[in-house]
């Protein structure tokens, strides 16, 4: 199997964790505070796979500077493009609780949730992508980091989606969408980085992961608080600490 194939398998089954919380948030009524449980811990896992696997490696491959310089560039797109989407009714889209506007309270707002959707998820793929040019195969901890966040982040937007009064077909749509983006994230960023210079691979790597801290404080740790209170902290520390153990194991 050619590299970017097996690139855009590991993205589609990453983004496919997406579906399956979305399925769930559909089928069985998740009290919130499970919901926002379950997002602390999947903020921890991310949080430690940015710090030890994905930045690490970026300096370790190209460098201080250009990890640097594309980890801050990475951050302050994803804010841009939050900012933007936010002012179009999608700065609740990771939240379980009836935040999310309808289509009628706020027109347009859909198609933002499905945008902010895509913006969270297109990172994670491409570095599951660039993981695989090294040769080493795919990095463990970091999808497993990924399918672990991404199971409450489809479970929680999708409940707010379903609250708001968005379609089973809306909701399965967009989910489904951005999985199939995922995989094809995966598949472009080994198929258009094979060969690249070090250099190239650590600040693509560096941007991805400001984009996912960004993502992480912005819209998981919100919701992860607003159910947990104070727990939120003790839980996101030991979704840190399981997926730095996967790391090391």
């Amino acid at each position: 199997m050619t590299i970017w194939l097996e690139a855009g398998l590991w993205g589609l089954l990453a983004g496919s964790a997406l579906v399956l919380g979305a399925a769930i948030a559909w089928s069985v009524r998740v009290p919130q505070r499970v919901v926002a449980g379950v997002m602390a811990f999947g903020a921890g896992v991310l949080i430690s796979a940015l710090a030890f696997d994905l930045v690490d490696e970026a300096e370790s491959t190209g460098g201080l500077w250009p990890t640097l310089a594309g980890f801050i560039a990475g951050a302050i797109a994803y804010v841009v493009c939050n900012l933007a989407l936010a002012r179009r009714g999608a700065q609740h889209r990771k939240r379980s609780a009836a935040m999310m506007p309808s289509e009628q309270e706020a027109p347009g707002s859909g198609a933002a949730i499905a945008v902010g959707a895509l913006l969270d998820g297109v990172p994670e793929s491409v570095v599951l992508g660039v993981s695989l040019l090294g040769g080493g195969g795919v990095g463990v901890s970091v999808l497993a980091a990924i399918v672990v966040s991404n199971v409450p982040e489809g479970l929680s937007s999708a409940a707010g989606m379903k609250a708001s009064g968005r379609s089973a077909r809306y909701v399965f749509g967009v989910w489904s969408t951005i999985a199939l983006a995922c995989g094809l994230a995966g598949l472009m960023g080994a198929a258009l980085l094979d060969g690249a210079a070090p250099e190239t691979l650590a600040v693509i790597t560096a941007v991805a992961a400001g984009a996912m801290l960004a993502m992480v404080a912005d819209t998981m740790i919100p919701e992860a608080f607003e159910g947990t209170q104070i727990y939120a902290g003790l839980i996101a520390s030991l979704g840190f600490a399981v997926a730095f153990a996967i790391g090391r194991a």
